[in-house]
């Protein structure tokens, strides 16, 4: 993943990483992890009527210029242009989200990064039950605590793999892949499908996510939720209040 306007300094000045830059799977993670805090999950584009672009360069300057965040294919390309630079080597997954009441197609994007002798899996754009660190694909079956969260990897089919979190109590799945490995434009239908599609959850609805340290913001539509360890505070807002809750929460302005 290559555009000629990115550089590794910006994107870590972006993200507020200055520890090490090694290319092992500590790096991996910090960087995963501070580019969570920082760069929302986002997609008023979409809800501005607007294709998302997938051309790199454009991706570059709206997260890293203009301070913007983006959804899977957005943020998820970002970061494969910071491996690339670590050289780390790691590959494009096509998953299925399995949210569901209905078999979906491959929409979703993920990463699989080898890296100290492993691989795992990395994932900055799959909003609330997005994981928060990269998660080994050899440990399977295993409840993978991430601060507040817990997710689980385990067979599905085959070669398919299933991210599954858990959620009130119980393990739900979020989306499965194999290791088939994905080109960049193989992205192009299903982005182009998230971004049109009435059927679509991102033109149905405003979706923003933003992690910290102790948990999570998510504004869907007009519904922000505030989770806090283990408190949930959830909150309707008028047009207005949504306005200034996207500046001073996640650091956005509205999209006209």
């Amino acid at each position: 993943m290559h555009a000629d306007n990115f550089t590794l300094a910006r994107y870590l000045e972006r993200i507020g990483h200055d520890g090490d830059t090694r290319p092992d799977i500590t790096t991996v993670a910090a960087l995963m992890r501070r580019q969570l805090f920082t760069v929302p999950f986002e997609n008023l584009d979409v809800q501005a009527g607007r294709v998302v672009s997938l051309v790199p360069e454009d991706i570059v300057e709206k997260i890293l210029e203009r301070r913007r965040g983006g959804y899977c294919y957005e943020v998820n390309g970002l970061f494969a242009m910071a491996l690339e630079a670590l050289g780390v080597p790691y590959r494009f997954v096509a998953a299925r989200p399995m949210f569901y009441p209905v078999k979906r197609p491959k929409t979703h994007m993920a990463l699989v990064v080898r890296a100290s002798g492993a691989d795992w899996l990395c994932d900055l754009g799959f909003g609330s039950y997005g994981i928060r660190a990269p998660m080994n694909l050899a440990e399977l079956d295993a409840e993978v605590p991430q601060d507040m969260d817990a997710f689980m990897l385990s067979r599905l089919d085959g070669d398919a793999f299933v991210l599954k979190a858990r959620a009130g109590g119980q393990w739900l799945n979020q989306y499965a892949f194999d290791l088939s490995p994905q080109e960049w434009v193989d992205f192009v239908p299903a982005n182009y499908l998230n971004s049109t599609h009435p059927d679509a959850i991102f033109v149905q609805k405003r979706v923003v996510v933003l992690h910290n340290e102790t948990g999570r913001s998510m504004l869907v539509g007009n519904a922000l939720k505030v989770v806090r360890d283990n408190d949930v505070v959830e909150t309707a807002l008028d047009d207005a209040s949504v306005a200034d809750e996207l500046e001073r929460r996640f650091g956005l302005h509205p999209v006209v």
